[in-house]
């Protein structure tokens, strides 16, 4: 492992305003203020077609799945916040874990998370804040092999959460998220060091 982890950090959500791209900020804060080092995407910035064998048997992977991949691999930790839809992940999240988890000549088999350590954080104007969703993105992470921390943070009513800028306006709230980042940064420098 690299002497100097990082964290990658993302929301499952496309959508501009997003509560969510707002949630993984905040969270990304508690990552920084751990000393360690962090890199936020949108996934928006990286489209994908529908997961499809036939389209990767003709047309190999993506050039955007082939980007993530090399994002993942670069980061030790992935910090994602996970809208809810229909009580589980987004389309659009679980598509870009399975496009990052196709094999590639020269790796092992789920190299990209095999070893990886994540923070789960989401936000929802419902009044369980997407804590559905988590459950299942719980399990799909632990059965590709990566190491979820257990603390978590579901932020409720989160159409009345952040200013115009897009921060947090509640300290609690706020030093919540901030909690998940810098659990999972600690357990990332921790499994970072050498044996």
């Amino acid at each position: 492992m690299t002497s100097s982890p990082k964290v990658l950090a993302f929301a499952g959500s496309a959508r501009k305003d997003s509560f969510n791209k707002k949630l993984v900020r905040a969270a990304a804060e508690g990552v920084r203020a751990a000393g360690c080092g962090v890199t936020v995407i949108d996934l928006a910035d990286y489209p994908l077609p529908i997961m499809d064998e036939d389209l990767e048997a003709a047309s190999g992977l993506p050039e955007n799945a082939l980007k993530l991949k090399k994002l993942f691999l670069e980061h030790q930790g992935l910090l994602i916040a996970a809208p809810e839809h229909n009580s589980s992940v987004t389309a659009l999240l679980k598509n870009a874990i399975d496009w990052v988890s196709r094999p590639v000549a020269g790796q092992p088999r789920m190299a990209c998370f095999i070893g990886k350590t994540a923070g789960l954080v989401s936000a929802s104007p419902g009044a369980l804040g997407g804590l559905r969703g988590l459950v299942h993105l719980r399990a799909i992470l632990g059965n590709i092999e990566v190491t979820v921390i257990p603390q978590q943070y579901a932020l409720s009513k989160a159409h009345e959460a952040f200013d115009a800028d897009g921060r947090m306006k509640d300290a609690a709230q706020k030093a919540s998220a901030e909690a998940v980042g810098a659990a999972l940064a600690a357990m990332v420098k921790k499994l970072s060091l050498p044996a």
